[in-house]
């Protein structure tokens, strides 16, 4: 029951009678000599519609004099229609109980009401004294039995207060001790530190938004509870307390974490204070509120990762698990968030690299090569991409160039020589056209090719399509050599026993067997798929989920000979694009869609290296592979074509590039390059109703601050708390937040009037959808 409800509960349970003895009271007045409740007569006239107002006339209102009352209640008021069912009650501002008993000396223009002290009742304390709200909220007898303060301040607090009160729930004010600073914060909405955001972040303008009343809380609550006056000390005192974190500013701190983009002006207001002279010592603790200190790290770490090209490879990476463990707790600081972080950003992805680079793929057999880039190596590929994706500014991808090449470079140089040097001694693993196995394909699967696909690459879009709620099986493989397209689509594809090479091909494009017409153009290709009873889907076609098909789609391969070392910044929007393209395929009614590539790629900002290749000894050069011309005499290794083994081609030592050099680049061998996945996605746990991910643990702590952890296949999956599970409109926390590696997301409910209702967790994937819920009571309990 809220209070405005106990409220009228009492002034209506004040008419009751016994019939056996008396008459039924023509009215109830409620005398209020000092009008302490005359502020909040508006509202219980919205609760109460017997409700009258001794005051100037104004029947619209349903306020009028003395006399107008006594016709009201004689039903000789035509302006006025009074529930039948209820007793009037009549509110006298100004006017006490004493005014009303001593009818001799009684104004003249209380003298109508005056009469009506006998035929009805008056509202008042078990001792006779008129209700004031202190009475009212305090007394057992006939009030609510509050605990509540009685000094000045919190007295003058609860008068200005009182309207916001009236929505109060009963049951939660009853043990709680309502003094001025619980009648300050309700005043200013009931949260103080929002407020003191919002006011740090808009300086003069929040005042503006504000009520005189609503102002003065605001700045009473701030000097009760964190000794600090708006009004005196101004908003840049304020930047500089919030940015030193100390006693409890700390907590302030803690909610302008949880969202600082809402507040975007307070960091430029923290720059405009004077910071601390910070040494040699100082720590995320002692100095992580000021955004200056940040910056002096980001220039400090800049510069230690430019020092790295002196370094040997071992040494360089030492030093960067040693920078990423410094500058770690960075990450968790505001700065991050807001973009101002990049480089401690990156160094997570730096380390990932450096701790797998420590070990050579460069040792034992193709198998164990295969093992090894497989269970770990390809992470290295992919926390360099991930590395280059974090910055922005010039400066800042100079240095982490200068990392991977310092740290990834070496490796990826001696993994590509050694895997050059077992192939040349025995044979290569990807065989020929004559070794390659038939294509099998199961009733209703349709082929989705992607080019380009590199392994680490699919990897990602493994998890993408994992945390859409779809399985996926993984198979490893390795390309057709040379690893361009020209060679590798034809080598994928479900006709491929139908297709050869001729020995006069110095493009690397293979034909039809029968008719030895080149697949150059793709049409040939089509034609013989669809001879062979294979649907040929174009980008946007999604078929009927009958027989087979194959379709084409996502070119990572063109993407980043066009955009160089930035594909690394495009690639997850490519792979979110695929993911879609499969979903839209499963949905269409396919059992299931095979992923296939023709190849891996090499990437390396600052370009890969460059050898030279006489134009007299090629008939065709590409990046790292070239057809040389027959009788020609040349030191290069040659190895046999795919589609023919009689026609040989040159490849490129390590990782160089014939002729100019480039940061994006394949066609040669490496395990980048030639070692792919093919990936059959069907409909999962999620399609069919199991959640990706189940909720294990819910702790609410720090008031209104909610814990999570979490089960199953939570990469990439982020924490919500909604009144509807289904409407992201519903939301109620500050931020949603990702889930961390160990499974756990933190998120805060603003809003304190919302403790104690039932709301739903929901995990989200990266498109928003809701993958599994749980309930909760907001607040714990």
């Amino acid at each position: 029951m809220r209070v405005i409800e106990h409220l009228v509960k009492t002034l209506r349970d004040s008419a009751i009678f016994n019939s056996e003895v008396q008459v039924a009271p023509s009215c109830i007045l409620w005398p209020d000599k000092d009008r302490q409740w005359e502020a909040v007569i508006p509202r219980l006239q919205s609760e109460l519609a017997e409700m009258l107002v001794l005051g100037d006339y104004a029947p619209e209102n349903r306020v009028g004099p003395a006399i107008w009352l006594r016709c009201v209640i004689a039903g000789k008021a035509l302006d006025v229609n009074l529930p039948a069912d209820r007793v009037p009650v009549f509110y006298l501002p100004g006017v006490s109980r004493q005014d009303l008993r001593a009818i001799e000396d009684c104004p003249d223009l209380l003298k109508p009401l005056a009469e009506l002290q006998y035929r009805g009742v008056i509202w008042s304390q078990a001792n006779a004294k008129d209700w004031t709200i202190m009475a009212f909220l305090k007394s057992d007898q006939g009030g609510m039995g509050l605990d509540v303060a009685q000094d000045k301040e919190a007295k003058n607090a609860m008068q200005l207060a009182l309207y916001r009160l009236l929505d109060e729930e009963l049951e939660l004010l009853k043990g709680k001790r309502l003094d001025k600073d619980y009648f300050n914060t309700l005043l200013t909405g009931g949260d103080p530190v929002r407020d003191l955001l919002q006011w740090l972040n808009l300086g003069d303008a929040f005042q503006a938004t504000r009520g005189v009343n609503e102002w003065k809380a605001f700045v009473e609550v701030c000097k009760s509870q964190l000794a600090f006056d708006p009004q005196a000390d101004g908003v840049l005192a304020g930047a500089s307390k919030l940015a030193l974190r100390e006693g409890p500013w700390h907590s302030v701190w803690d909610r302008y974490s949880e969202a600082p983009k809402r507040y975007p002006n307070i960091s430029n207001r923290i720059r405009q204070c004077k910071p601390p002279i910070f040494d040699l010592f100082a720590t995320v603790e002692s100095a992580g509120g000021w955004p200056q200190w940040n910056q002096d790290q980001e220039k400090s770490l800049q510069h230690d990762l430019l020092t790295l090209k002196h370094l040997p490879a071992h040494d360089a990476r030492k030093r960067v698990l040693e920078l990423d463990k410094t500058h770690a707790p960075r990450r968790d600081l505001v700065w991050a968030d807001l973009g101002e972080s990049s480089l401690a950003l990156a160094t997570k992805q730096l380390a990932v690299v450096a701790d797998v680079t420590k070990t050579a793929l460069a040792a034992g057999s193709i198998s164990d090569l295969q093992a090894g880039y497989s269970n770990q190596g390809w992470r290295a590929d992919d926390a360099m991409l991930a590395a280059l994706a974090r910055v922005e500014r010039a400066s800042d991808i100079d240095a982490v160039t200068t990392a991977i090449r310092a740290i990834y470079l070496p490796w990826l140089e001696e993994s590509a020589r050694y895997l050059q040097k077992i192939v040349e001694g025995s044979s290569y693993p990807g065989g020929t056209i004559a070794s390659a196995k038939p294509f099998s394909a199961s009733k209703g699967e349709c082929v989705l090719f992607v080019d380009g696909l590199r392994f680490d690459a699919a990897r990602r879009l493994t998890a993408v399509l994992e945390v859409h709620g779809y399985e996926v099986a993984e198979a490893v493989n390795w390309t057709a050599l040379p690893s361009v397209t020209a060679t590798g689509k034809a080598a994928v594809s479900p006709v491929r026993s139908k297709i050869s090479g001729t020995d006069d091909c110095d493009d690397f494009e293979p034909c039809v067997a029968a008719t030895g017409q080149s697949l150059k153009g793709g049409y040939h290709l089509k034609k013989l798929l669809s001879d062979n009873h294979w649907k040929v889907l174009d980008r946007t076609e999604n078929g009927d989920g009958q027989g087979n098909a194959w379709c084409e789609f996502g070119d990572l391969d063109s993407e980043g000979h066009a955009r160089g070392w930035k594909l690394a910044k495009h690639i997850d929007l490519l792979l979110a694009e695929i993911a879609e393209r499969i979903s839209a395929l499963l949905a269409e009614g396919w059992s299931s869609v095979r992923v296939v590539t023709d190849h891996g790629w090499l990437l390396m900002p600052g370009k890969l290296p460059a050898i030279p290749m006489s134009k007299d000894l090629t008939d065709n050069k590409w990046g790292r592979c070239a057809s040389i011309k027959p009788g020609a005499s040349t030191s290069e290794r040659l190895y046999p074509w795919f589609w023919n083994p009689h026609q040989q081609f040159a490849l490129a030592d390590g990782v160089s590039c014939y002729g100019k050099s480039v940061d994006y680049n394949h066609g040669g061998l490496s395990l980048q390059e030639c070692l792919v996945l093919d990936l059959v996605v069907t409909q999962g746990a999620h399609i069919s109703g199991h959640p990706v991910a189940e909720v294990t643990d819910i702790a609410w702590k720090d008031s209104m601050r909610c814990t999570v952890a979490v089960d199953g296949r939570y990469a990439n999956l982020a924490l919500d708390i909604r009144m509807h599970a289904g409407d992201a409109e519903t939301s109620v926390v500050v931020n949603i937040k990702p889930f961390k590696d160990n499974g756990t997301a933190s998120v805060v409910v603003e809003n304190q009037d919302l403790r104690g209702r039932e709301a739903f967790l929901v995990l989200l994937n990266a498109s928003g959808e809701v993958v599994a819920e749980a309930t909760t009571v907001i607040g714990g309990g």
